[in-house]
């Protein structure tokens, strides 16, 4: 049986206007992908799905990608999925410990639907930043960029560890056409980035 998963993409708040994505699957069931726009926005947008919020991936912890998180888990009773790590209770890192349901499962695979969300540890950007991958598409939150990276100058930020982590993305066993869907600006494809992003292939400016 073909499983169906419908995504819509949803614009965060100004003004950084993050990237977030609602999956729909064919148990009337939503999966966010990161939680930045007005909680009403997603709450609108699953409506109209005819669909229910069961779940929130959340990619690192940064304010400007769990802004709605709060209200929509009061409001829908969802499972917030973030690594601890970054449930520090800070203005940079605004989740604490009992706003977080549940760590990424122990064999780094979370099964939703019949989805299968492939978890990889991505840290440089903040320490418990993570890529999903669920089929052919790849949410990078802010460790891959459409030809850049995460910034790695704020506190939990290490030029090392994201150097370790886009080589663990480059050499992923995923096709070229793998879709990137970062958590800012452009969208791209993962052997565009294989081939063009100098931080990709070692080409760090020190």
């Amino acid at each position: 049986k073909e499983l169906f998963m419908k995504i819509r993409h949803i614009h965060g708040l100004p003004p950084l206007y993050t990237n977030t994505f609602l999956i729909t699957t064919d148990a009337g069931h939503g999966i966010l992908i990161d939680a930045a726009a007005a909680p009403e926005t997603y709450l609108d947008a699953l409506k109209a799905e005819n669909a229910t919020l069961t779940h929130i991936l959340l990619t690192h912890g940064h304010y400007d990608h769990v802004g709605a998180v709060a209200a929509l888990k009061q409001a829908t009773g969802c499972t917030v999925y973030m690594d601890p790590v970054d449930a520090a209770g800070t203005q940079l890192l605004p989740l604490k410990p009992g706003q977080v349901d549940k760590n990424w499962p122990a064999n780094n695979e979370l099964n939703i639907d019949g989805l299968t969300f492939k978890i990889y540890h991505t840290p440089g950007h903040t320490q418990g930043s993570v890529v999903l991958n669920c089929g052919n598409l790849l949410f990078s939150g802010d460790t891959l960029f459409a030809g850049s990276c995460g910034r790695t100058d704020m506190p939990g930020g290490s030029m090392r560890q994201m150097q370790e982590s886009l080589s663990l993305l480059a050499n992923l066993p995923l096709g070229d056409d793998t879709q990137v869907l970062p958590g800012h600006e452009s969208f791209s494809a993962l052997g565009q980035e294989r081939r063009t992003n100098p931080y990709m292939d070692g080409g760090w400016a020190y």
